[in-house]
């Protein structure tokens, strides 16, 4: 048995090698040169800003300084609490997250969704540890058609792979589509999705009294967020909670889709 295990490692260290002789590593957001395949160079990492605390307890919007919020939470959460209970990101969204996300989300580079999750996951940790259930943030589907696949899916299946939580890809529907959300205001990226999602009467049961970890790319306003996690406890979720790849820190800011 030792044997054969020794020998299976050696064929797969063997498999890598040629791999790299024949397509060299390349930074997964750049053409520079690195030693392994799947990692960032230099440069591009650390332009990657992970959020740490201080940080609002409720939408993990970054605190500029200790003190800052009141109980914790940030202006916008005291004034209208998000029908989550937690969200929290690996990366403030700057251009170097851009980087990533963007060919992940338009450019069929399906393969950035692997490394994206293992920072997620150590971003969520404490989330992951908790979730019974992950569900992806759905896409319309017209626009499902157009790109093909759902990103959010493809992270939420990675991170349930890492954590061993079971995912629901199907568990959410948007009913109507929606225009960019980009330049519009919080309240009124709330009023466009009113009524947009919903849950599938089938996997209902499936969420009823669970845990659930919603997933998605980018957090902006917490506004989609927000409507998933109002859909999820309509259909008996006991809590819902956020996990995305980057957070926005100023809500303001134009990202296109959120």
């Amino acid at each position: 048995m030792a044997l054969a295990m020794g020998l299976g490692r050696l064929a797969r260290r063997g498999g890598q090698g040629l791999l790299d002789a024949l397509l060299p590593p390349h930074c997964l957001a750049c053409d520079q040169p690195v030693l392994d395949q799947g990692t960032l160079c230099g440069g591009c990492f650390a332009g990657l800003h992970t959020i740490v605390a201080p940080l609002c307890y409720n939408c993990g919007l970054p605190f500029e300084h200790e003190g800052q919020g009141e109980d914790e939470l940030c202006p916008a959460c005291i004034a209208r609490p998000p029908a989550f209970e937690r969200a929290r990101a690996a990366f403030l969204y700057n251009e170097a997250v851009t980087r990533l996300i963007l060919p992940l989300k338009h450019g069929d580079r399906t393969e950035l969704a692997r490394p994206l999750a293992r920072w997620m996951a150590a971003a969520g940790a404490a989330l992951l540890e908790e979730a019974e259930v992950l569900v992806p943030v759905p896409l319309h589907r017209r626009r499902l058609f157009t790109r093909r696949y759902n990103q959010a899916a493809l992270l939420a299946l990675r991170l349930g792979r890492l954590a061993g939580r079971r995912v629901l890809p199907d568990a959410l529907e948007r009913v109507r589509s929606t225009p960019s959300l980009g330049p519009l205001g919080a309240e009124r990226r709330r009023a466009v999705l009113a009524g947009a999602v919903r849950s599938r009467p089938r996997i209902a049961p499936q969420l009823a009294g669970r845990r659930v970890l919603l997933v998605d790319d980018v957090l902006t306003s917490g506004a989609t967020a927000g409507a998933c996690a109002e859909a999820l406890l309509a259909a008996g979720a006991a809590r819902v909670e956020v996990l995305a790849v980057a957070r926005v820190a100023d809500p303001r800011s134009a990202v296109p889709g959120h």
